[in-house]
């Protein structure tokens, strides 16, 4: 009797894990790199060590270069009003048609960069980490019209983010 309630309460713990799992990330389809070169403000994020000392205005602005690689530019605004800028590179990850790139600002280290949401007009995009512990929501204004933010939002969601954590950035 006690090996088949064991048995029962494994198989149970088994099951439910299994319903409650995610499916694997899946990033957009494409992104044509020229197009999404260039200024993004952060609307939210997941809280991350590298972001710790950012109060607000937080920016990435992306330039293509010419060996493949795209350069990246991170600044932020700290609570005593200083700037606080990384700079970095990152490359594209082959066969993810520019969806996923690889990004270190701090060599050998590399990190995910996959982009799960993308505007077609390239307005907005949502980029995340497949082991969902990281998430931005970016813009080309410092403002999203609620609307826009909702289908970044829906886009997260589709790809298994829990959005509790999520924290907005101001930008002025």
């Amino acid at each position: 009797m006690r090996r088949t309630a064991t048995f029962l309460l494994a198989l149970a713990t088994s099951v439910a894990g299994i319903v409650h799992a995610a499916p694997p990330m899946q990033t957009v389809e494409s992104v044509d790199l020229k197009r999404y070169a260039g200024m993004w403000y952060e609307i939210a994020n997941f809280p991350m060590f590298y972001q710790r000392d950012c109060v607000g205005d937080t920016t990435a602005e992306y330039t293509l270069h010419p060996d493949g690689t795209v350069g990246v530019n991170n600044r932020c605004r700290t609570k005593d009003g200083d700037i606080d800028a990384a700079s970095g590179s990152a490359t594209v990850v082959a066969g993810s048609n520019n969806a996923k790139l690889e990004v270190s600002f701090f060599k050998p280290f590399k990190g995910d960069y996959w982009v799960i949401g993308l505007d077609p007009e390239y307005r907005w995009a949502v980029v995340g980490t497949p082991d969902r512990k990281y998430l931005w929501i970016l813009s080309r204004s410092p403002q999203m019209a609620k609307e826009e933010l909702d289908k970044a939002l829906a886009a997260a969601k589709a790809q298994g983010y829990q959005l509790d954590e999520l924290r907005y950035t101001p930008q002025r």
